[in-house]
């Protein structure tokens, strides 16, 4: 049988210890224990490798091993820049611990949801990061009942909960947007987001609607404009429902649960001719990098989109390594960006503790 026949079939140690001339045992120790074996032995099977087209079962030596060197991030969409920044730092963090990371969209979907959480526990991944649809959900809450551990991403958790989480303070982030707003004479806002049923978008409600409290503004002065998705379409519409109320019905600003809303709702203002920011003022949520570059630049209130993957990662990392791991739960602060589409003169971290 030629090489290139060879090389049509799965290639075992068996082959390369029979071509190399040595035992099992040293073509194993090449791939676990190199410094163990003498350099001319080494290189000898390491070229009888290269010849066979050997290719290392990894799977099969992590089950042997009981330890998986991946990690996997189940997120709500991949067409939203948020998450993609998020994947980024938790990447960064994977890296660094010397462990992959696979990236699962469930695109918004319960059922793909499940059927992904299904199969990184089949898979036996390390751990499991997750922006998830229902934190309710009974499959995600039995993987570390499993052995998987999991680390909520963008949802605070009960410390004394099952797993560790990382967040940003939603609901002060609504309160800073909406007071902002009303630090700029605006008194009738709307509130574009959803579904509410998620835990993010309704903690930025509820942070609006405390500003409205904090202001002594009537609470029907907040306009919930509940959208079906956080979308750029979903802003668009949003808007299109705001060019529609009556004039004196009509909200002077819109603080949007994300910026895709947000940018949305920008377009769709500017093809009707209404001028931002003097005749409607926008905020966004999470000051992706197309905040600052949008015709009218857009306030946003930003997140640290990076250290959430990071630390998250970090915190997954250390539940599989540390016997003594004590769940824990990182909130970050988040900060107001102001430009263009509120009126403010542009100016940078203006932080509301």
């Amino acid at each position: 049988m030629g090489v290139a026949d060879q090389r049509t079939m799965r290639v075992g140690i068996k082959d390369v210890a029979r071509a190399a001339g040595v035992s099992v045992g040293t073509v194993s120790n090449v791939l676990n224990r190199p410094d163990v074996v003498r350099d001319e032995t080494r290189f000898r099977v390491e070229a009888e490798m290269a010849r066979l087209g050997f290719v290392r079962n990894e799977s099969a030596r992590q089950l042997r091993q009981g330890r998986s060197r991946t990690l996997a991030y189940v997120f709500l969409d991949a067409t939203n820049p948020f998450f993609t920044d998020v994947a980024r730092g938790a990447e960064a963090a994977a890296e660094r611990a010397g462990l992959a990371l696979f990236l699962c969209n469930s695109n918004g979907d319960p059922r793909r949801e499940d059927r992904y959480l299904d199969l990184l526990h089949q898979q036996r991944v390390r751990g499991v990061l997750i922006t998830a649809l229902d934190y309710a959900n009974p499959r995600l809450r039995t993987l570390p009942e499993q052995g998987t551990p999991v680390v909520l991403v963008d949802h605070p958790a009960d410390i004394a909960s099952a797993w560790c989480s990382v967040a940003v303070d939603d609901r002060l982030g609504g309160e800073v947007a909406v007071s902002h707003l009303i630090e700029e004479g605006h008194e009738r806002i709307a509130f574009a987001g959803g579904p509410l049923a998620l835990p993010q978008i309704a903690d930025r409600l509820e942070g609006a609607r405390r500003a409205m409290l904090a202001a002594a503004l009537p609470e029907e002065d907040l306009v919930v404009l509940e959208t079906s998705a956080q979308s750029f379409a979903c802003g668009r519409e949003a808007a299109q429902r705001l060019i529609g109320l009556p004039p004196a019905r009509r909200p002077t600003a819109i603080f949007c649960a994300n910026d895709l809303l947000a940018l949305g709702a920008l377009q769709q203002f500017t093809l009707a001719g209404v001028a931002i920011p003097s005749e409607v003022a926008i905020v966004g949520y999470d000051d992706i990098d197309f905040a600052t570059a949008a015709a009218v630049p857009l306030t946003s209130v930003r997140q640290p989109r990076d250290k959430l993957g990071q630390s998250a990662t970090e915190l997954l990392v250390a539940e599989t390594t540390e016997p003594d791991h004590e769940h824990q739960g990182v909130t970050f602060v988040p900060e107001l960006m102001v430009r263009a589409s509120t009126r403010g003169q542009e100016r940078r971290g203006a932080r509301r503790t």
